[in-house]
């Protein structure tokens, strides 16, 4: 918006100095209707030749005001450079919350599936006691699957 403003700014100057010209040229031209002596082609010539060369300067003046303006636009960035490293450190930050959680997650299911393996074999082994006190039990339960399959 600061960029567009000061090209307004600069166009309006240009207007009036424009417009100032264009007096100028209204007054130069009102006085000479208003001379009785013709003027000299040669002094017209140079009257005409220190104003075109007034508009040159004021031409390469705007010229390299445009030129430096245009260059500022193109440098110029969306995003500030604070803002980048700051997503960029939020980034890091959540990749590296989320590989804490993955591996916490990780490990607690590795420790749930270490404590379920032990007690099946605690519940094997206390099977295992079971049928070793009672054989008797253990022959009917060995048939009662038998017949089931």
């Amino acid at each position: 918006m600061k960029k567009l403003d000061e090209i307004m700014e600069l166009m309006a100057d240009e207007m009036a100095d424009f417009k100032s010209a264009v007096l100028q040229l209204q007054l130069l031209s009102k006085q000479l209707k208003e001379l009785s002596i013709p003027i000299s082609a040669e002094a017209l010539e140079k009257n005409l030749n220190q104003f075109l060369e007034r508009q040159e300067l004021e031409s390469q003046a705007r010229d390299e005001i445009l030129k430096s303006i245009n260059q500022k636009l193109k440098n110029a960035r969306i995003i500030p450079n604070y803002l980048l490293i700051l997503f960029g450190a939020l980034g890091v930050f959540v990749l590296g919350v989320i590989g804490y959680l993955s591996y916490s997650t990780k490990a607690q299911q590795e420790e749930s599936l270490k404590i379920y393996r032990t007690i099946l074999q605690s519940e094997h082994q206390l099977q295992e006691d079971f049928f070793s006190a009672y054989p008797k039990v253990k022959a009917e339960y060995f048939q009662w699957i038998n017949d089931e399959k």
